[in-house]
C-alpha cells in the first residue's frame, strides 16, 4: 500500500505548477544562507513553491508522528536530503533553535526551507537566526503570475528610468472586477468565478472562527472579528486610525474597545491576512510635515470583497469602493514585483494634504511614484498631483512618475508622466 499525506494527495490533482516570481529569490537565498523561512498567508502557495526547491520534506501540520518526534528528538525530523522542507514549522516552534544548531554544525548553505502561515510570538525566535536564516515574504499571485497581465512594462525597468511603452493588454473593467473578487489564490484557479468567490469567503470565515484565536492561544469573539474585518474592508486603502475602526466595529450590544481592536489587528498581522502600507519618509524641500500613518490593506483585495460579501457585479455598481479595491490590487502586485528588485512599497502624505498612492524605493535610494486611477478621465489630475510632488521633495534619485489605470495603452505623456495599464505590469 502506498501512503499519501493530505498535501501530497492534493498535489496529484493540482494543475501543473505555475512559476512564481519569488522562485528566483528563493534560489538565490538558498545559495547564501543555511536556511530560508518562507512566510505568507495560508493558501498562497508556499508549500508547492518550496517543493520546487526541496529534495525532502516533513509536513508538521498533518504528520502527527513528526510532531511527536519533535518532542522526543527534534534532530530526527531534520535528517533527509537537502534542501529539506519543514512545512508549517511554527506548529512546533521549539524546532527553531534545533535548526539553528544544525546549520552551525553542518556549516553548509541551503540546508532547510521553513514555511509558515503565522508569525510566532517574539520569544519563540528570540535567539537570532542572523547569518544562518533569512526570511522571504510570499503573497497570493499577481496578475502577471496568473496570466492576466503581460508584463510588457517591468517594475525593475521603471526603477531604471526605462521608457514606458505597451500595447493594450485587453483586460476589461468587468474582468478586473472579477480579478479583485477572486484574488490570487493558486488553489482556486481552476474554479469558476462564483466558486472562487465562495472559496475566499470560506477562507475568511475560517480565519474569523478559528485562526485569529489560535495564533496566540487567546479567546477571540468570532462575531467581533467579523465586524472588524468588515470595517477594514470598508476602509481599505485609507489611513483610518485604530480608534476609528473600533468605533466603526462597535455595536449596541457588542462594544469593542480600542485595546481589543489593536489586539485583533495584531493577530491578523501575525496571520499575514492584513499588510499595511507604510508611509514614505523622503527629504523634503518644503516646510510641510510628513504624515506617518500607514494605509490599511488586506494581503489580497479578495479578502475585503469577501468580508463585505460582495460580488464582481456589485463592485461595478459601487465605483467608489471599486476604486479603493483597485488601488489595493495594484499595491498587492507592486509589492510582489518590487520585492524582486529589493525594493519596498510606500505611500506619501504630508501636512498640506498632498497624497501619492504608491512610492517604490529601492535599497540604493532610487524611487518611483505612482497614482492609481480606475478611469482614464482622471489621468490629468493624477499627473498634476505627481508633478506637485516634485516641488516638495528631493528628486535626485527619482526614476519614474506614472499613473496606473485599468486598461488602455502604455505611453509617456508630453509632461513626462507615464500612463500604465495594470495588465501591462510585471516584475
Amino acid at each position: 500500500m502506498v501512503y499519501f499525506s493530505g498535501k501530497l494527495l492534493l498535489k496529484c490533482f493540482l494543475m501543473t505548477y505555475l512559476t512564481r516570481i519569488i522562485d528566483s529569490e528563493l534560489t538565490a537565498q538558498l545559495g547564501s544562507v543555511g536556511a530560508v523561512v518562507l512566510e505568507g498567508p495560508k493558501a498562497c502557495g508556499k508549500t508547492e513553491t518550496a517543493r520546487q526547491h526541496a529534495e525532502s520534506e516533513v509536513l508538521l501540520d498533518i504528520d502527527t508522528h513528526a510532531q511527536a518526534a519533535v518532542d522526543v528528538d527534534p534532530s530526527l525530523i531534520l535528517q533527509g536530503a537537502t534542501p529539506r522542507l519543514i512545512d508549517e514549522w511554527q506548529i512546533m516552534p521549539k524546532i527553531w533553535n534545533h535548526i539553528r544548531r544544525e546549520i552551525d554544525d553542518r556549516a553548509t548553505l541551503g540546508q532547510f526551507i521553513l514555511t509558515g502561515s503565522a508569525v510566532p510570538s517574539d520569544d519563540v525566535t528570540r535567539h537570532s537566526g542572523a547569518g544562518r536564516l533569512t526570511r522571504i515574504r510570499m503573497r497570493p499571485m499577481s496578475l502577471f503570475e496568473t496570466g492576466h497581465a503581460n508584463g510588457e512594462i517591468s517594475v525593475a525597468a521603471l526603477l531604471n528610468q526605462a521608457s514606458v511603452r505597451s500595447t493594450d493588454p485587453g483586460i476589461t473593467v468587468q474582468q478586473l472586477s472579477e480579478r479583485i473578487a477572486v484574488g490570487g489564490w493558486p488553489g482556486n484557479l481552476d474554479l469558476s468565478i462564483e466558486q472562487q468567490t465562495r472559496a475566499v469567503r470560506s477562507y475568511l470565515a475560517e480565519i474569523q472562527r478559528v485562526d485569529v484565536g489560535r495564533v496566540d492561544q487567546t479567546h477571540r469573539n468570532p462575531q467581533k472579528v467579523g465586524q472588524l474585518l468588515k470595517s477594514l474592508a470598508r476602509n481599505v486603502a485609507t489611513t483610518t486610525a485604530t480608534a476609528t475602526l473600533s468605533r466603526d466595529t462597535s455595536g449596541a450590544e457588542t462594544p469593542i474597545n480600542e485595546e481589543t481592536t489593536s489586539s485583533y489587528l495584531n493577530a491578523l498581522e501575525r496571520l499575514m491576512v492584513i499588510e499595511d502600507q507604510p508611509a514614505w519618509s523622503p527629504n523634503l524641500r518644503s516646510r510641510a510635515r510628513l504624515r506617518l500613518a500607514s494605509k490599511r490593506h488586506f494581503v489580497d483585495p479578495s479578502l475585503a470583497v469577501a468580508a463585505l460579501r460582495a460580488t464582481p457585479s456589485r463592485l461595478l455598481e459601487d465605483l467608489n469602493l471599486f476604486g479603493f479595491l483597485f488601488e489595493s490590487l495594484v499595491v498587492r502586485d507592486f509589492r510582489i514585483y518590487a520585492q524582486a528588485s529589493d525594493a519596498m512599497v510606500y505611500h506619501y502624505r504630508d501636512s498640506n494634504d498632498l497624497e501619492v498612492d504608491i512610492v517604490i524605493e529601492a535599497a540604493d535610494g532610487r524611487w518611483a511614484a505612482f497614482e492609481v486611477k480606475l478611469g482614464q478621465g482622471k489621468v490629468d489630475s493624477a499627473a498634476a498631483n505627481l508633478n506637485k510632488l516634485t516641488e516638495h521633495i528631493d528628486t535626485s534619485n527619482m526614476t519614474t512618475l506614472g499613473v496606473i489605470v485599468s486598461n488602455g495603452l502604455g505611453y509617456v505623456r508630453k509632461d513626462g508622466i507615464a500612463v500604465i495599464p495594470i495588465g501591462a505590469l510585471g516584475p
